[in-house]
């Protein structure tokens, strides 16, 4: 068989990742393959003096490159009294250097015909600038310059975090489903730091200072606490040449203790209500779940992405057919699980109840939907179905060169490695229903259970916002 992959990429610079639609069974079946054997043929890695890692991937079919650094912290390092540092220093690293003055670094992007951003998550933060790949070495010189030379000024911060406690007044504060998730981990968890929010409590930003964000960059932002992922248009040998050039002569230096942080276990059904102004009722039920941490002798996180898929994976999945379609029971209802991550797992279902129906109807309905699984198990027909959405999803991914560099930036950031991705997507190809079975009956209990509910109230007379589930 012979695979031919030169084509252009089914998504265009900026637009957001999309579910791809299922690939025929038998179209996948002879593609999959030769897809998979390609997904991560080529990426070249190096590690610098001083720590720094460079992985490159080298994808040629447009003349574009991406750069994305990628820092091993995130809030799941942050102590109680400063929540939300982690985002705050994100923000203030586009503030300038002594080289490069506050706000230049976007506006260099754009006048090299790129575009960047930047984002902050549980366990790293990461930067990207995509651009012609002739401006990949003025890129590198920009991140280096701001990895170890940020002008954190008090007069930017004080602007800074005003702009940031606005952000969580409308993502959060006024976003009742994002409240009601935000209220779910802090009772979901105990002792972990997961039970913080990314963008921080708003007592901890009106306290933070910018002397908190200094401390947080000088601790953290050093090269052998980072990686540099690059993809696109490139030579590995010359982009290692230019790391050396442009990061090689930053200082790496002992990073601070990570202590282990244990979620104790849970003991029994935990609960919350949310009140604030919505549409319809929010129900959110997290069950505490395994995530990966081998990922060749790890089984249970690959049958939970299985299941997931099962019930929320494509149009003909059990959540949308029997409680949307069929029994009308809810206008909404889905799965979120994320199996990588530094941190404990949590696989979350979500619903909002039809008109006249309840949250006790939409709850019923769930875990009926559970239960079933838990006892008649699924069939190979809607295995195979689901089987083929997921491997579809992975191989859609190589025709963005952002979402190659996404994908290794991300299983790195989890502690797993990039080399690791076809494994992983193998060993998900070969879960059976009887694991998928297992994995229901095993972690689908209400020991493990917190349940959130958000009840709507009005708003006097004002639009109500939406209420979609939805998860920051």
């Amino acid at each position: 068989m012979v695979c031919n992959f030169n084509r252009k990429p089914l998504e265009s610079p900026g637009m957001s990742l999309q579910k791809p639609k299922l690939l025929p069974p038998v179209l996948f079946a002879l593609l999959a393959p030769c897809l998979i054997a390609a997904a991560h043929a080529n990426p070249y890695e190096t590690t610098l003096k001083n720590g720094l890692r460079i992985i490159v991937k080298e994808d040629h079919r447009a003349p574009t490159a991406v750069q994305m650094v990628w820092y091993r912290v995130g809030s799941i390092d942050e102590v109680d009294g400063t929540s939300g540092v982690a985002h705050v220093l994100e923000h203030m690293m586009f503030k300038g250097t002594p080289k490069v003055g506050p706000g230049e670094f976007n506006r260099l992007v754009a006048a090299a015909g790129g575009r960047d951003n930047a984002f902050t998550s549980r366990d790293y933060t990461a930067y990207f600038q995509q651009v012609p790949k002739e401006k990949l070495p003025e890129m590198m010189a920009l991140e280096a310059d701001r990895m170890r030379h940020l002008t954190v000024d008090a007069k930017e911060f004080e602007q800074e975090i005003k702009v940031v406690m606005e952000e969580r007044r409308m993502r959060t504060d006024d976003n009742p489903q994002s409240k009601l998730f935000e209220q779910m981990n802090a009772v979901a968890y105990q002792a972990h730091p997961y039970r913080r929010p990314i963008i921080g409590w708003m007592n901890d930003l009106e306290t933070m200072t910018a002397a908190d964000a200094r401390a947080w960059y000088d601790q953290w932002y050093v090269p052998n606490n980072a990686y540099v992922v690059i993809a696109g248009d490139v030579d590995h040998q010359a982009v290692f040449a230019l790391a050396e050039r442009f990061y090689g002569p930053l200082e790496g230096r002992p990073l601070p203790a990570r202590k282990p942080q244990a979620e104790p276990a849970q003991e029994g059904l935990r609960q919350l209500t949310v009140k604030a102004p919505a549409e319809l009722p929010v129900l959110l039920m997290g069950y505490k779940a395994p995530v990966l941490r081998d990922s060749a002798k790890d089984s249970d996180p690959y049958a939970l992405e299985m299941l997931g898929a099962v019930l929320d994976g494509h149009s003909a999945a059990r959540f949308g057919k029997k409680l949307v379609r069929e029994d009308k029971v809810a206008v909404s209802a889905g799965v979120e699980y994320d199996a990588t991550s530094r941190g404990p797992g949590m696989f979350y279902l979500h619903a909002s109840p039809s008109e006249g129906k309840t949250v006790a109807d939409v709850e019923a309905a769930l875990r009926a939907e559970i239960a079933r699984i838990q006892k008649d198990g699924v069939n190979e027909v809607e295995l195979k179905r689901a089987r083929a959405q997921l491997v579809a999803s992975q191989i859609y991914k190589l025709d963005s060169v952002f979402a190659q560099a996404m994908e290794i930036g991300q299983t790195e950031s989890a502690n797993l490695s990039y080399k690791d991705i076809d494994r992983m997507l193998q060993k998900l190809q070969a879960v059976t229903a009887a694991q998928v079975q297992a994995v229901a009956r095993k972690y689908f209990n209400d020991d493990s259970l917190t349940v959130g509910i958000l009840e709507p109230q009005p708003l006097d007379g004002k639009p109500r916002r939406p209420a979609v589930a939805t998860r920051h």
